[in-house]
């Protein structure tokens, strides 16, 4: 029977900083595995001086985004999606109180939800997955176009499964598991962090300061995926997204023999089962069955 995951992110280059790993280690498993970008990152800021086709950047943004995504794309062995809308940006002036006034009105951010959710819905009917993540509440960080992919998520993901919702979009389907995205998490930056100390490692300091500011969240993950295997794959594919991230990237790039050492894992936290699992989990398919997986 086959196993069908579906990630909803915010931005192409999303998909690579949370989770590739994960997708990567499933598609190369024999799941069928679908990455929905809401947005095309159109309004995005180049976050790598060294871009080589800044020209195409400054003149085509839009395109260079989809460039990138497909070189992701290829190098995860995944499939892709784009819902189709207009990245919301992030102004400087911008608070979600004031969305209406800063941001653009054609943007992800400010569609009504009925509206936007619909092709979302039409996805997840079409491909039926039996696992979807998404971020949480906050969207993983204050950005419009996150916190509005949350909600787009667990909108869709309600609404596939009534039948009289949206009808003309399919037969509903009901995803079993849903999952919030957990990759950033203080207990995998301490336990990196006391790895790369013990070996003397050059970039203890630049963890030391993520530990700083990561330390005191909440441990939220419930499923620690073992991945240790595809986290070169992950970064080849986030280095695709030359655009949005450097190749030396401190915040992004850790050592990856550390991390195979000290947490060979990505981390999600399950908030929403149709199908009984026991907790912790190593495994986003744990309790589905055969004639779940139809």
């Amino acid at each position: 029977m086959t196993r069908r995951l579906l990630a909803v992110h915010a931005h192409p280059d999303d998909e690579s900083s949370k989770g590739a790993a994960t997708y990567a280690h499933y598609a190369n498993a024999g799941a069928e595995v679908t990455v929905v970008s809401c947005t095309g990152g159109e309004r995005g800021d180049v976050q790598n001086d060294a871009l080589e086709p800044r020209a195409m950047a400054e003149r085509d943004m839009a395109g260079l985004r989809r460039i990138e995504m497909a070189a992701a794309q290829a190098a995860l062995g995944i499939n892709h999606r784009w819902l189709g809308y207009l990245d919301s940006g992030l102004p400087d002036e911008y608070s979600p109180d004031r969305a209406d006034e800063v941001l653009p009105a054609d943007c992800f951010a400010r569609i009504p939800l009925a509206i936007s959710a619909e092709p979302l819905v039409r996805i997840i009917r079409q491909l039926k997955p039996q696992v979807l993540i998404t971020y949480d509440e906050n969207g993983g960080y204050p950005h419009p176009d996150h916190i509005r992919t949350h909600e787009i998520s667990m909108y869709a993901w309600e609404a596939a499964a009534d039948p009289t919702r949206y009808p003309h979009q399919g037969p509903a389907w009901r995803i079993a598991k849903v999952y919030y995205d957990r990759i950033f998490n203080a207990p995998k930056v301490t336990s990196v962090h006391a790895e790369m100390v013990a070996s003397l490692h050059p970039q203890a300091d630049d963890m030391a300061e993520l530990v700083e500011w990561m330390g005191s969240r909440p441990d939220l993950a419930t499923t620690h995926v073992p991945v240790g295997d595809f986290l070169d794959v992950r970064d080849t594919a986030l280095r695709a997204h030359a655009s949005q991230v450097a190749p030396d990237d401190r915040f992004f790039f850790w050592p990856n023999g550390m991390l195979r050492k000290a947490w060979p894992f990505e981390d999600f936290q399950l908030v929403e089962s149709s199908v009984e699992t026991t907790l912790p989990e190593s495994d986003l398919f744990a309790g589905l069955h055969d004639e779940d997986l139809q």
